[in-house]
């Protein structure tokens, strides 16, 4: 190979190492934000079930209230 072949080689190589360094490092974050979401969407429906009973709970006081002020 000449030397100009060998150096674009190289140069080929660290670009391309350097590019599956970057991936895995997208690749990572994506992993940790994919956690975090599924974290939040857990907590989302949680929240959702506890608004479910506040808003029963207070139904349930509007109705009670209605009946004793008749």
């Amino acid at each position: 190979m000449s030397n100009d072949t060998t150096a674009l080689v190289l140069a080929l190589a660290t670009e391309n190492a350097e590019l599956r360094a970057a991936l895995a490092e997208a690749q990572e974050l994506l992993i940790e934000i994919a956690v975090d979401a599924g974290e939040m969407h857990a907590r989302l429906e949680e929240v959702q079930r506890e608004l479910a009973v506040t808003r029963a709970d207070r139904d349930a006081w509007m109705i009670r209230g209605r009946r004793q002020a008749s």
